[in-house]
């Protein structure tokens, strides 16, 4: 079997085909004539054909030259993107869509600011949230199916990178003009009050708070359970239960439609909020432009 042509000797005879000179082939690759002359003489042995013979122009290509001559500049074509960088991603011209991992909370509070950033800098961009199981998110990171992961950090693999975008606390939200809480309610008396608990199917990013929720109160006071923080903020404006949702919501629903912030009289855990994205879309450079629209608006926020 014979020996593999390299990258070098292809180089060489596509220069001689494109010169047809010893001399200008060493003077174009930056060789000596001798070394080129030393590959040529490898090739014919390889090709047991002369490729190359001597004419009053120079060097006259043989038809087994001429018929390697296309394949050889598609390989070397091929080899020389190799080292090109990776492309440009230009968010004003792109029309590329992402698929984001968010909660219900995320796309609430988060999305809102994203998409008018996005008018202004990427008007045809669009993204994609979706909302399962977090156990599944590390194949659909691997797997291509979910560009970013918005929310607290998972325990996921090493190939899962990470990045804090701010730390998370909570509030409670009642009706305006509630008749038994104020902004600051006694521990006794929000304990007497009848309570919504957010509690999604499956694991969820505040799965901590609802257990804390749960472990604090008597079970007579939790009168409701609902599977999303806005379903629980409805509610509460048209009764006098109590919800307790991540705390930059509940001030942005307070405003929205009409409800009072009061604080938790209970413990309740912080929780990270953050970036997840895989390995493999570390240095994409789409991937990177959409991660620093989330850090340029949420960072410390």
């Amino acid at each position: 079997m014979p020996n593999r042509l390299t990258l070098d000797e292809l180089e060489v005879l596509g220069a001689l085909l494109s010169e047809r000179s010893l001399t200008r082939v060493s003077a174009l690759l930056q060789v000596s004539q001798p070394a080129v002359s030393k590959v040529l003489a490898r090739l014919r042995r390889r090709f047991a054909d002369p490729l190359f013979v001597r004419s009053g122009r120079g060097m006259e290509p043989t038809r087994r030259a001429i018929a390697l001559e296309r394949p050889i500049r598609e390989v070397l074509l091929a080899s020389r993107k190799l080292d090109l960088p990776l492309d440009e991603f230009h968010p004003q011209h792109s029309n590329r869509s992402f698929t984001l991992f968010m909660s219900d909370v995320g796309v609430i509070r988060l999305l809102p600011h994203v998409m008018r950033m996005l008018q202004a800098e990427a008007p045809h961009v669009s993204l994609h949230a979706i909302q399962t199981d977090s156990q599944r998110l590390h194949a659909k990171l691997e797997a291509g199916e979910v560009d970013l992961a918005v929310g607290p950090f998972p325990a996921l693999a090493q190939t899962i990178r990470r990045q804090r975008l701010w730390m998370e606390g909570y509030r409670s939200v009642v009706r305006n003009g509630h008749p038994r809480l104020g902004p600051r309610p006694t521990l006794s008396a929000f304990r007497n009050e009848r309570h919504i608990v957010v509690a999604p199917a499956g694991p969820h990013p505040h799965q901590a708070m609802e257990k804390a929720v749960q472990k604090a109160l008597p079970p007579e006071s939790i009168a409701l359970r609902v599977p999303s923080f806005m379903a629980a903020a409805m509610v509460a404006k048209y009764t006098d239960l109590v919800a307790t949702l991540p705390g930059r919501v509940a001030e942005m629903l307070a405003q929205e439609i009409g409800l009072q912030v009061i604080h938790p009289a209970i413990p309740l855990p912080r929780i990270p909020m953050g970036l997840c994205w895989h390995e493999r879309s570390h240095t994409d450079a789409a991937n990177k432009w959409l991660r620093s629209v989330f850090r340029r608006l949420f960072a410390d926020y």
